[in-house]
C-alpha cells in the first residue's frame, strides 16, 4: 500500500472512531446495514470467498439459501465493525451483566483455573469476540491476547489503544509474544488467541468441513509446554445482544500431541460455525483447494520443479 493509500485507511479508521461513536445507536445500524446490504450486492472478492466458504459449511444449500446467508453474513460482519467503533463508549458493566446472564461454561472456566495452570480459550472469527473479552474482564480481570501487526502502523496503534481501553493485554505478533505467554500462564493467567487460520509453514494440517486447511499450533503447544487447558470459544449474535459459550475442554500432554490437539480445536469450530454460520467473518481464503497451486506446493516444501507440476486450484 501506498504511503497515501496507509494515510487514507488511518484518516478513515479515526473517523469510523469519532463518527460512528458519535451517532445515535439506531442510525449506526441503519446505516451500517445499508452499507452491508451494498457490499452483497456489488459482489466484490471478499463476497465472492465468504460464498465459497460457506459452500462448504452447508454443502446441500441452493443457490436461494446460499444468497440469503451470505447476505445475513455480511450483515453480521458489518454489525461487527459498528460496535467495534462503538464499544469503548459502551456501558461495560450492562454487556458484562447481559453476557453473564446467557454464558455457558462457567464451570469450565473455574476448573481450568483450579487446576493453577493458566487458561487458553481459542476462537474463530464469529461473532464479536471484544464483547466476550469485555465479560472476562469484569469477571475474571485482565487478559492476554495477540493482535496482529497491521499496516498502517497508525491502525495498529488505533487497535491496540481500542483494545487496551476495554481492559485487555495485547502483545504483536512475533518477537517476544510466545514467552510472554507462557508467563501469564505459568502465573494461572488466562490467553485468548484466535486460532482458525494459518495457512503458513508452521501451520497445522487439519480436516475441516471434510476438507484440508491449516490452523496455528500456537494455542497447543502452549497448552503442551505449560499443562494449561484448552477451552473453545463460542462467540454469537443474538437480536438482543451476545452469546458467549466455552466448552471441549482440551489437554495436552506433550509435543506429540499438538496435531490431534489441533484437530480437537477444529472440530470444535466446525459445529459452533455450522450452529450458526452468518457469524463466521472469513472473507478470507482458507481451504487448501482455494489457494494458487504454487502456494499449496510451497506449503507441502515441494521443490520449484514439482511446484510447476502442480495442479491447478479451482
Amino acid at each position: 500500500m501506498s504511503g497515501l493509500g496507509e494515510r487514507f485507511q488511518g484518516a478513515a479508521y479515526a473517523a469510523g472512531w469519532g463518527l460512528v461513536r458519535a451517532l445515535p445507536e439506531s442510525l449506526a445500524r441503519t446505516a451500517f446495514r445499508a452499507g452491508a446490504d451494498l457490499s452483497f450486492r456489488r459482489d466484490g472478492p471478499g463476497i465472492r470467498q465468504l460464498r465459497r466458504n460457506y459452500a462448504r459449511v452447508v454443502p446441500q444449500a441452493g443457490q436461494q439459501e446460499l444468497d440469503e446467508l451470505v447476505r445475513a453474513g455480511v450483515r453480521s460482519y458489518s454489525r461487527f465493525w459498528m460496535e467495534t467503533f462503538r464499544l469503548s463508549g459502551m456501558d461495560h458493566d450492562a454487556i458484562y451483566r447481559h453476557v453473564h446472564e446467557r454464558f455457558i461454561g462457567q464451570s469450565l472456566v473455574e476448573a481450568g483455573l483450579d487446576r493453577g495452570k493458566g487458561l487458553i480459550l481459542v476462537l474463530p472469527h464469529t461473532g464479536n469476540f471484544d464483547v466476550s473479552g469485555i465479560w472476562l474482564v469484569g469477571y475474571q480481570g485482565r487478559f492476554t491476547t495477540v493482535n496482529e501487526r497491521l499496516k498502517p502502523e497508525s491502525v495498529y496503534q488505533r487497535f491496540v489503544a481500542y483494545r487496551e481501553s476495554l481492559g485487555f493485554e495485547i502483545l504483536p505478533t512475533g518477537g517476544g509474544a510466545y514467552r510472554t505467554l507462557l508467563e501469564r500462564l505459568r502465573d494461572n493467567k488466562i490467553v485468548c488467541l484466535l486460532a482458525d487460520r494459518d495457512l503458513s509453514r508452521r501451520g497445522v494440517p487439519v480436516n475441516f468441513f471434510g476438507e484440508q486447511t491449516r490452523m496455528p499450533e500456537g494455542p497447543a503447544r502452549l497448552a503442551a509446554a505449560t499443562g494449561a487447558r484448552i477451552l473453545v470459544v463460542e462467540n454469537t449474535f443474538t437480536e438482543d445482544g451476545w452469546g458467549l459459550r466455552m466448552h471441549s475442554p482440551i489437554l495436552v500432554s506433550g509435543r506429540d500431541e499438538v496435531a490431534s490437539a489441533t484437530q480437537r480445536i477444529a472440530d470444535g469450530f466446525a459445529a459452533d460455525i455450522a450452529a450458526n454460520p452468518a457469524d463466521w467473518h472469513m472473507m478470507q481464503k482458507l481451504w487448501l483447494a482455494d489457494l494458487p497451486a504454487d502456494r499449496r506446493a510451497a506449503l507441502r516444501g515441494e521443490p520449484e520443479e514439482a511446484r510447476e507440476e502442480a495442479p491447478e486450484s479451482r
